[in-house]
């Protein structure tokens, strides 16, 4: 395969079966569409690369512009690999409880990054990255994936058709984590426009306080503008403990090294099915958001 750009490797990324932790389903099928096999590590690439070819065709980002917004990781790193690829400079501002293999990455590939205060999380990193832009005005392009409506729409024109076509059409639920929500909301939206009957289930964290990088608690945050619950068909709250619990299975059992966000996607997409037995079965899909090497000392 010939490329002219990593860049191209963005998407199409495979849905897999889960086998053993669904082994006792017996009218319910459980997949999973493994997002680390995006060039950047994480589903993030999507969502980053709309925005950032939005802003070029826009006029709003130009080669004198830094690109600089707030993360809790992942797009951060999205948004450094993809400034390397297109000549951009790069600056992140980040909490500065990300784990350290993240920040790496993001300085491998020539990011900068400015830390908010560990104990305001991610909407600590959302209000420098607005003091910063406020202050410095025409240095730099702020994608704001919080409230950038590119965010959803890359997961409805990618994510949402791969998972129809990977499914045959035959997808019954969507089961996805929730950070700025773009991924459940646009994803959600995709496969809505092909069968308005698929269920569209949000997960977050079960408590303000809790473990799970990258995932927002929506009722003690600062809520993205473009998160909208009425959207959804449920919402799930998920422990720290068992998103841990379940990001380890699926490494022992699957054979897949996830981070602790996809823990909580697969427990949340677990019960689901369970539920689905004890009615007439369905075909539940959830989202592994990046590798586990992000968030553990191999």
């Amino acid at each position: 395969m010939l490329l002219t750009s990593v860049l191209e490797k963005i998407g199409n990324t495979p849905l897999v079966k889960i086998r053993k932790i669904g082994a006792h389903l017996r009218l319910t099928e459980i997949y999973a569409k493994v997002e680390y096999f995006n060039p950047g590590g994480s589903i993030k690439d999507r969502a980053a690369l709309a925005m950032i070819e939005a802003a070029e065709t826009s006029g709003e980002l130009t080669v004198d512009k830094i690109i600089m917004d707030p993360t809790s990781g992942n797009t951060g790193v999205a948004y450094a690999m993809i400034g390397a690829a297109k000549g951009y400079t790069v600056k992140l501002a980040v909490p500065a409880t990300i784990s350290d293999q993240r920040k790496r990455i993001a300085r491998a590939y020539g990011a900068s990054l400015t830390f908010s205060s560990p104990l305001e999380g991610s909407d600590g990193a959302i209000r420098l990255a607005h003091k910063l832009k406020d202050e410095f005005p025409d240095t730099y392009f702020m994608p704001d994936q919080y409230n950038n409506p590119n965010n959803p729409r890359a997961h409805e024109i990618t994510t949402a058709p791969e998972i129809w076509a990977q499914t045959g059409g035959r997808v019954t639920h969507l089961v996805a984590t929730m950070g700025t929500s773009g991924t459940v909301m646009g994803t959600g939206r995709g496969l809505k426009a092909r069968n308005p009957q698929i269920q569209v289930i949000g997960v977050e964290p079960d408590e303000a306080f809790h473990g799970i990088e990258g995932l927002k608690h929506m009722a003690s945050s600062i809520v993205p503008g473009i998160y909208h619950s009425d959207e959804l068909d449920g919402h799930m709250g998920m422990s720290t403990e068992t998103s841990y619990a379940f990001s380890e299975r699926l490494a022992r059992e699957e054979g897949i090294l996830v981070g602790h966000s996809s823990g909580a996607a697969m427990a949340a997409a677990l019960q689901v099915a369970e539920a689905l037995e004890a009615e007439n079965g369905g075909v539940v899909v959830t989202i592994f958001c990046d590798h586990g090497e992000r968030y553990f000392e191999l």
